[in-house]
């Protein structure tokens, strides 16, 4: 029998992050890209570190002259995209910073195995295993700690942004220990949060300052007076960004999903076109199981997938409910072979992946979040709970 009470840590960081300043500017281009042409194929990558922005990797389009013309666009895309996290520090500044592009060519021999032809479905565009994980412990279906550090940060920086909190600066990291009793959560041990600040500011002065954004985010009753509190608990933290560490994309793997709630299969999101299944498919397991907690079969539930480069079905379907399932694991496994067509051009069809949406989920998680009208967060909703039930 799986605890029913114990205490479980999450953590997230906030845009203006290193990493996620790389994962940002990597997705700008892919979608800069999927609106020139959306069957393009991209893998982007972005390191960025003092006054300074490499983006590398492959880019595929039907025609490859208009690849010449779109890398001028790629400077701007990288500036538009500093300019909006909110970097005009001396050393990191859209204006000034130098941004270098090494993207070139696709390789033909990935695009052989993974394109359409004669005979032969789309394939997968790598091997890999993808997982897909919801929860009802929260209203989105994800676990409690990552939504809700993910919630501090999105505030905070709405708060700079809009002007209300100017002394904050772009680059923070939460996270949250969450107690659970009889497997719900209901409170919280420890907050800790470290902010760039603009002007200087003690510790003391920070946490005063953020404090009441943080109770606002978190559910009611959760703070008390047991509550540990570590506010830029190394003091003073004013040179952010790039500029104080150096970034890359793909390296907040586990803040992008489930805060290490749920098993991950080791690729990232940003950059990558949805052809790629370390995306795509991720995506698709999550809605999978995010319609299966929403349909009431069970109330925690991990998908698996598996791939092979050039083959287009998946080659495995794997569900567990922990125990918390209405009805039998391998009934739903079945139920959703049944439902979803899994090829890659299958997902893509069914949750609208060959759009511009991508910038937007590179900071702040790419679930549990709302579906969006122009397709943006498609995989969030939870239209297929009565498909999937009627077929169990």
């Amino acid at each position: 029998m799986s605890r029913q009470n114990y205490t479980f840590t999450s953590e997230s960081v906030s845009e203006g992050h290193p990493d996620k300043v790389c994962d940002q500017i990597s997705d700008a281009v892919l979608d800069a890209f999927l609106s020139e042409e959306p069957e393009a194929r991209v893998a982007a990558e972005t390191f960025a570190t003092t006054n300074r922005v490499v983006i590398g990797g492959e880019v595929g389009l039907s025609d490859q002259n208009k690849l010449k013309d779109y890398m001028g666009k790629i400077d701007q895309i990288a500036r538009d995209c500093i300019k909006g996290i909110g970097y005009e520090q001396d050393k990191f500044h859209w204006k000034t910073v130098e941004v270098t592009n090494l993207l070139h060519e696709q390789s033909a021999h990935i695009a052989q195995g993974v394109d359409a032809a004669e005979g032969k479905d789309e394939g997968a565009g790598d091997q890999g295993i993808m997982f897909g994980y919801a929860t009802t412990e929260t209203a989105q279906l994800m676990p409690a700690p990552i939504q809700y550090s993910h919630a501090i940060l999105r505030r905070l920086a709405d708060v700079r942004k809009d002007g209300t909190c100017p002394q904050l600066g772009p680059d923070a990291k939460s996270q949250l220990s969450v107690i659970y009793k009889d497997g719900k959560p209901v409170g919280v041990s420890s907050i800790v949060l470290s902010t760039q600040h603009l002007v200087k500011m003690t510790s003391a002065e920070v946490r005063e300052l953020v404090e009441p954004y943080i109770r606002d985010v978190l559910p009611e009753g959760w703070v008390s007076a047991d509550t540990k509190w570590h506010v830029n608990p190394t003091g003073e933290f004013m040179i952010g960004g790039p500029d104080g560490d150096a970034g890359l994309t793909g390296r907040k793997i586990i803040v992008d999903t489930y805060g290490g709630a749920a098993p991950h299969g080791g690729g990232a999101f940003s950059g990558k076109d949805p052809t790629k299944v370390d995306r795509s498919a991720a995506y698709a397991a999550r809605y999978l199981a995010k319609n299966v907690v929403a349909s009431g079969m069970a109330e925690k539930c991990t998908i698996q997938l598996s791939y092979a480069i050039g083959v287009a079905a998946p080659l495995s379907i794997y569900c567990d409910t922990f125990g918390t399932g209405q009805v039998n694991d391998a009934a739903i496994e079945k139920a959703i072979d049944t439902v979803m067509d899994l090829t890659p051009r299958g997902i893509r069809s069914k949750l609208g992946l060959n759009k511009p949406i991508y910038q937007r989920t590179a900071a702040y998680g790419h679930f549990g979040r709302d579906p969006e009208a122009d397709g943006g967060f498609s995989w969030e909703a939870t239209d297929l709970a009565d498909a999937l039930k009627n077929a169990v």
